[in-house]
């Protein structure tokens, strides 16, 4: 280890300034209607991640500052606060990834803290010598003195009557000797230490296994003291990390909004491997394994554009990341949903772990075991329950949807029946099926890859369960009775429950129309055609709310980021606005991303219209930033949009380079003119993912009027899967 911070520390003077000082943690730091984004210190994926604790970018006072988080937004491990034991006002704060500070109003102390991988450094600078430093637990747990100048301890979280508790430890050092008491403040006991001199280290090291474990990370990453060069090695780190793009053009504030966002993206999965070792939440045991063991995944946030774009950047991570998924799977039985350290968070809906293998495998990801996930995501669709909120055995509603192909509907205000049915997420009976029809066709894919030619025919037909809902006469995806009637009054805006849970969620019937990312042939034809598709989505951005904004954020607090009854700031939007290639018309799309990225993402405190959610939405931003986007995971294929920067180099772990060079281009030339790849003209408004797996040249030549005939011809608008590769589609052995 001393090795390594020779090494990275007599780099540091070349990484000093980088791509990691256009990152502002503080964008986002106020939510539009829900939660804020926090402002996370942390090294890319990995265990330790910091933020000082309080309700938003706006709030003055910080409550404390925690060792670590539990996942962005769902709690924080252990507490460190100088100074009283209450909260204080906060000022002159400087916040990067690598490196966060802030000064108190009133006792003028100083807090700094930089981060490694499984380990953290505070640094404290108080006015006088009498210094003092409480810490705490914030759950369950206990805090101990050790020799010398060490403290230790344990702290247990999110267990209850079915969960069992998750263990986090914790040993760290001060840099100087202190006076102790045990104190007891609300229910909640602390260590009271006392020194004597103005400035304080803290170094410690954070396990899942054990203290003795914790120690050992804290001397493998933090053997010597010295704030200023962990600081400067955790710099380079990010700029190393971020250097992997390069972007010139656009304004200094798009290269924040950038980075910013591909940062963001570096959030999760985190790495809790420990000396080859790690605990597992999800058979409870500590296991060795020379491969990296990932969680901390909200997987219906990230499989839209988060895992795809890791893909692109990591694909040796991603496919460590796939195969945790796997032994996740051996060890409880289900494929997880949301893998967080505690174990599978029952959240949102869908099987969207096998878009996230399916995609990964037709992108040439091959290093994790695809038969035994397949087999998972199998077992998920046909054994699992497919209600929200819940995981385990399926039951009377997912026997229902297995035989008549959509999950049924209760009448708005009856009582539920079902006792499974999670009383305030409600049953989300169009969300379920229509997540679940493209979920289904992705296990499709894998099973023909496998060659197992009778899941492939089982799991296509389940894919076309979405044609069940679309109600022709209301123009939407629409609920239906268990006896297969049309549930009545609905309003298609308004209607459904809270946040519209009793038939979709977290947005209305404008949004769910589009949720067939797998079949938009199908999906235009029961619309009428691509011409009646086309006009649909036209209105979708011009629709208004049809009450005031106070009653429908009332009810749709998810749903922001509106244009019209698009809603920016939620997750099943993603691809919409990439819909307008399938009708050849593929400079709407190129006009919408632009207005899009105008709107709603700017370099301020406000500039993320929604729940970013650990990186879902920053990738978003990433790729269409970039100019393309993959509006199907689990299809190898990428839709342009409109490229921003004038020219984007994306370095390769293969050591190809994807270059992007806009020529031509402005705010007002945001309109694509023509295309070459590698030299050879390019008239599609997609490409293949194999275009660009070792490295390609993408010119395109922009202009401040639509070129209509660009990506036009009806032979290339929409895609199937049929255009995958031979090789993609090999027998797996």
């Amino acid at each position: 280890m001393k090795n390594k911070l020779l090494v990275i520390s007599l780099l540091c003077p070349f990484f000093l300034s980088g791509q990691v000082d256009l990152v502002d943690p503080t964008i986002g730091g106020v939510g539009f209607l829900l939660e804020p984004t926090r402002p996370t210190v942390h090294l890319p994926n990995s265990m330790v991640r910091m933020y000082p604790v309080r309700k938003d970018q706006l709030d003055d006072q910080i409550s404390f500052f925690p060792l670590t988080i539990i996942s962005h937004r769902m709690g924080e491990l252990f507490s460190i606060m100088p100074g009283e034991n209450k909260r204080a006002t906060w000022d002159q704060e400087v916040t990067t990834p690598y490196y966060y500070s802030t000064y108190f109003d009133e006792s003028l102390i100083q807090t700094e803290f930089t981060p490694e991988e499984r380990s953290g450094y505070f640094r404290f600078s108080f006015p006088s010598n009498n210094a003092e430093i409480h810490l705490k637990n914030l759950y369950k747990g206990e805090l101990n003195l050790g020799a010398g100048n060490s403290v230790s301890g344990f702290e247990e979280f999110k267990g209850n009557k079915s969960v069992q508790p998750m263990r986090a430890y914790v040993y760290g050092e001060f840099s100087t000797s202190f006076k102790s008491e045990r104190k007891e403040k609300e229910g909640k006991k602390y260590l009271f230490l006392k020194l004597s001199k103005k400035t304080i280290e803290f170094r410690y090291g954070i396990s899942l296994i054990s203290v003795e474990q914790a120690k050992k990370n804290l001397y493998h990453e933090i053997p010597n003291w010295g704030f200023d060069l962990m600081k400067n090695n955790a710099k380079a780190r990010w700029n190393k990390t971020l250097g992997q793009i390069s972007i010139k053009g656009g304004t200094e504030a798009q290269q924040r909004v950038f980075y910013t966002s591909l940062y963001r993206t570096y959030e999760r999965m985190i790495n809790i491997t420990e000396d080859g070792k790690y605990y597992s939440a999800f058979d409870h045991k500590v296991h060795e394994d020379a491969r990296p063991f990932y969680t901390d995944n909200w997987i219906w946030d990230s499989f839209r554009a988060h895992t795809p774009l890791k893909t692109i950047l990591n694909p040796e991570m991603s496919a460590d990341q796939l195969q945790s998924y796997v032994r996740m799977y051996e060890q409880s039985g289900w494929v997880p949903s949301f893998a967080v350290l505690w174990g599978d968070h029952a959240c949102m809906n869908g099987n969207h772990a096998a878009a996230w293998f399916a995609d990964s495998w037709f992108k040439g990801i091959r290093n994790f075991n695809m038969l035994k996930a397949l087999e998972g995501v199998r077992k998920n669709s046909l054994e699992a329950t497919l209600l929200p909120w819940r995981n385990g055995p399926k039951g009377p509603l997912d026997d229902f949807y297995n035989e008549k192909g959509f999950f049924p509907a209760l009448p708005e205000g009856k009582k539920e029946t079902d006792p499974m049915v999670c009383p305030l997420e409600f049953r989300q009976s169009v969300a379920v099926t229509l997540g679940n029809s493209y979920d289904d066709w992705c296990i499709a894919q894998l099973s023909r890859s496998a060659g197992n030619k009778n899941d492939y025919n089982l799991f296509m037909k389940r894919a076309q369960f979405y044609k069940n809902l679309w109600n022709s006469k209301e123009g939407f995806m629409w609920p239906k009775d268990a006896h297969g009637n049309w549930i009545e009054g609905i309003d298609p805006k308004f209607g459904g429950g809270r946040g519209g849970r009793a038939y979709y969620a977290e947005n209305n019937a404008y949004t769910y129309n589009w949720d067939v990312m797998h079949d938009f042939e199908g999906l235009f034809s029961i619309m009428g055609g691509a011409k009646e598709a086309e006009m649909k989505l036209d209105q979708l951005f011009r629709e208004g709310n049809g009450r005031s904004k106070f009653d429908f954020f009332a009810k749709f607090p998810d749903a922001s980021g509106q244009v019209g009854q698009f809603s920016m700031g939620n997750e099943p939007s993603f691809s919409i606005p990439y819909l307008y290639n399938q009708f050849g018309a593929p400079w709407k799309t190129q006009k919408r991303i632009r207005s899009l990225l105008d709107q709603w993402f700017n370099d301020d405190i406000h500039g993320i219209p929604g729940d970013e959610d650990g990186g879902g939405m920053t990738a978003w931003v990433v790729f269409s930033m970039i100019g393309f986007y993959p509006t199907t995971p689990g299809l190898p294929v990428y839709d342009f949009g409109s490229p921003l920067f004038d020219q984007v180099i994306i370095n390769l772990r293969n050591g190809k380079k994807i270059q992007i060079d806009a020529k031509n281009n402005s705010k007002e030339n945001k309109y694509i003119q023509k295309v070459k790849i590698n030299g050879k003209a390019w008239n599609k408004a997609w490409f293949h993912h194999e275009v660009i797996a070792n490295g390609a040249l993408i010119e395109i030549e922009m202009g401040n009027h639509p070129n209509r005939q660009w990506g036009t011809r009806p032979e290339d608008l929409l895609r199937r899967s049929a255009e995958l590769n031979p090789d993609d589609l090999a027998v797996v052995r």
